[in-house]
């Protein structure tokens, strides 16, 4: 099962007003894994940029209605494609995969004016998972923004300064399984692969060639030591 991961930042929130696609960026799951493929470009908008929507995600100053020199970071668009020349590249990357968004109305319906003003198919709403109405049906009446949650979950989203469509994508893909209920169906274990309708092979996640470091610290270490400790000769940690 491939999916598709993906945010858009704009120039607003409305296509039909004026409004422009600025920044695409998506990440692969297969069977509820990131394959490491990834989808990212910046998009011309061919109009100014509001400064409204600049304080959002920090692109394109070189478009705004006084231009300055970009700073921090921040990235310019005079040099970036139209989408017009992005688009057939975004729509084959995508198929017919399954699309996780965040208010997924929103991403589609500027997706789906840029690829009708260039002369493209269109994606059909069913073909979107939204995660914000999966959020606020298994917690209803709790706020269900991205950062909202990564704090639910405990996600890291310090580097979420501004917002930028690759690393939302990429903390929504962590959000999206846990909203879900768990990572991959058969967590990954097999190891053969089985045949694909098309004549290929499923994927299979890999083991990594060098294993992770561990994230505790000396500190959190001796709390659970002092903790077992605790729990006395029947702790589950002490068995063998």
């Amino acid at each position: 099962m491939r999916e598709i991961v993906l945010d858009t930042e704009t120039t607003g929130f409305d296509p039909e007003s004026g409004d422009r696609i600025v920044e695409i960026g998506a990440v692969e799951l297969w069977n509820h894994v990131a394959t490491g493929e990834t989808y990212h470009v910046y998009i011309n908008p061919e109009r100014s940029m509001p400064d409204e929507a600049f304080g959002v995600h920090g692109i394109g100053p070189d478009l705004l209605e006084n231009p300055r020199p970009p700073e921090n970071g921040e990235v310019t668009l005079k040099d970036k494609p139209v989408f017009a020349k992005v688009g057939q590249g975004f729509r084959d990357f995508v198929g017919d995969a399954k699309l996780v968004i965040h208010n997924a109305s929103f991403d589609m319906k500027f997706l789906n004016a840029e690829l009708r003003w260039m002369g493209a198919s269109l994606i059909p709403m069913d073909q979107a998972i939204d995660t914000l109405a999966i959020a606020r049906k298994r917690f209803p009446g709790s706020p269900a923004s991205l950062d909202a949650l990564c704090r639910r979950f405990g996600i890291d989203n310090s580097n979420r300064v501004l917002h930028g469509a690759l690393l939302d994508s990429e903390i929504l893909a962590e959000v999206y399984l846990e909203l879900i209920g768990g990572r991959q169906p058969d967590f990954g274990l097999s190891a053969t692969t089985t045949a694909m309708a098309g004549g290929g092979e499923e994927w299979r996640p890999t083991a990594r060639a060098n294993a992770l470091p561990p994230r505790i610290t000396e500190d959190e270490r001796a709390a659970h030591h002092e903790f077992v400790e605790k729990l006395g000769d029947n702790a589950l940690w002490t068995r063998a």
